[in-house]
């Protein structure tokens, strides 16, 4: 499935942004304006899966191209800034 582990790490970063944006733009305005919990317990629970599986991946990554400091931080702050693992994905992508 995966040619490699960049390669996991694109797929995982961008089904993670996914989960991100439907918990900040669907779960969270689903519970703070229509007293729905449920949404933000449901969504919020895989994306927190997916997050930590993206952790997971980028040390894997990390360790195996000997990524400097500087490029896993960026990849870190992808992962907290909406959007920002499709900016990622995309550089990923034109590396291989």
């Amino acid at each position: 499935m995966f040619r490699n582990t960049i390669d996991q790490l694109r797929i995982v970063g961008f089904i993670e942004g996914i989960s991100f944006l439907l918990l900040l733009f669907i779960a969270m305005p689903l519970k703070y304006m229509l007293n729905q919990p449920l949404a933000v317990t449901i969504v919020g629970g895989l994306h927190g899966v997916l997050f930590v599986w993206f952790m997971i991946v980028l040390g894997v990554v990390t360790l195996r191209y000997k990524w400097s400091v500087k490029k896993v931080a960026g990849a870190i702050l992808a992962s907290i800034i909406p959007f920002g693992t499709f900016v990622l994905e995309r550089k990923l992508r034109d590396q291989v």
